[in-house]
């Protein structure tokens, strides 16, 4: 009998994510965590009575593949409410089992074997093993502490004609920076003359703290051959329910539904259908978002304004990010575990986001998506070091 041939990895450099890690090690060792991005808290009644409804009301079987439709309409008023961009519910919104999912498709449907794909470091985690899948090779832009703007010039250097997708990030993950329209502008500038796609993850779109967000939406050029990606998740407070969309001109959301309809095919009814009621029940619900979590973030500043580390500006999502060279000497991986063992805080250490981290960095990540009584009791025992 002949034995199959050793399994050959296509991701042989992948492991379980650090998230998975960190939130495992937490619940081990009972400590506070911090470190995963999800709310601690619960999302607002009349949604959950939505679903609810959906549910016991017998919406339980398949929706179209593209979304329901009264969801992407709900979508198409939220994006022209927010950012007067006119786009189609039919055409042009893609309901997806969350915006990772949204993610994989569009590189699936868009890369390549050898194409390229331009990353800004730090990087959510899921853009490398997604473009590796595809055929795809990442080319990276480093970017550093202290306020993690993009070097424009280093950017334009490493387009070439192999040069596929851009893959932009704001707000970001992990950093809390917030691009600005001159780096839209900067970026439109730098591959007007090339073809070349843009992937906008903006999945905080709407976790922004003092100036108006900047979108991919807004901008005339970029919004013609860009595939912006949101969620659910991140502005309802439901990141258990995976439901995301992704909105792209006609003839990218063709071939982007083509992957889609073989990943997940469509995303759970009920959930579609409370979100799409309680868009157009309270259309400016996500406008209170961005002051909902600055005041989050806030008390968590405040509470740790004495403490030993160096607190790094936090312009959007609700992340925080902490410089701890006043403290210790170790590497952000084995801080974060010491972290844990020592006061029960579990973080994410900001050197897992790079291909390659800058030297000397010691950057730790906080979620403050949290009731201000975790944020406090954290605080202290992250003050006593």
């Amino acid at each position: 009998m002949t034995m199959a041939s050793p399994l050959v990895s296509k991701l042989p450099s992948v492991g379980t994510t650090i998230f998975t890690k960190m939130s495992a090690l937490a619940a081990e060792k009972d400590a506070i965590n911090l470190s995963q991005g999800f709310p601690d808290f619960p999302p607002d009644a009349r949604l959950l009575a939505r679903a609810s409804t959906a549910i016991l009301t017998g919406n339980n079987q398949y929706s179209p593949m593209t979304g329901l439709p009264m969801l992407r309409d709900a979508i198409a008023q939220l994006v022209e409410r927010h950012y007067g961009r006119i786009v189609s519910s039919q055409d042009e919104i893609t309901v997806t089992s969350g915006a990772s999912e949204a993610i994989f498709d569009a590189i699936a449907a868009l890369i390549r074997d050898g194409d390229e794909v331009v990353l800004f470091d730090p990087a959510y985690d899921l853009y490398e093993p997604a473009v590796t899948l595809a055929g795809g090779i990442c080319k990276r832009v480093t970017l550093t502490a202290r306020d993690f703007r993009p070097d424009w010039q280093a950017f334009a250097s490493l387009l070439t004609d192999q040069t596929r997708l851009v893959i932009i990030n704001t707000p970001h993950n992990p950093t809390g920076s917030c691009w600005q329209a001159a780096d839209l502008e900067s970026l439109w500038q730098a591959i007007a003359s090339h073809d070349i796609y843009v992937l906008s993850d903006e999945v905080y779109e709407f976790i922004h703290f003092g100036e108006s967000a900047v979108s991919v939406h807004k901008h005339a050029g970029l919004s013609t051959r860009s595939l912006v990606v949101s969620s659910f998740g991140k502005s309802f407070h439901l990141t258990g329910w995976k439901v995301g969309y992704i909105i792209a001109p006609a003839e990218l959301t063709v071939e982007l539904r083509k992957v889609h309809q073989f990943v997940s095919f469509c995303t759970a009814t009920p959930l579609q259908q409370a979100l799409a009621e309680h868009l157009l029940a309270l259309p400016d619900a996500s406008d209170e978002l961005g002051a909902f979590y600055q005041q989050k973030r806030d008390v968590l500043r405040r509470a740790l304004a004495d403490s030993r580390f160096t607190l790094l500006p936090c312009d959007g999502t609700y992340f925080q990010l902490l410089d701890y060279s006043a403290i210790s000497d170790l590497d952000d991986v084995a801080f974060c575990e010491w972290m844990v063992d020592e006061i029960g805080v579990a973080a994410i250490p900001v050197s897992v986001f790079y291909q390659q981290a800058p030297e000397g960095q010691r950057v730790i990540r906080l979620c403050f998506a949290k009731e201000e009584s975790t944020l406090l009791e954290a605080a202290s025992r992250l003050s006593g070091l």
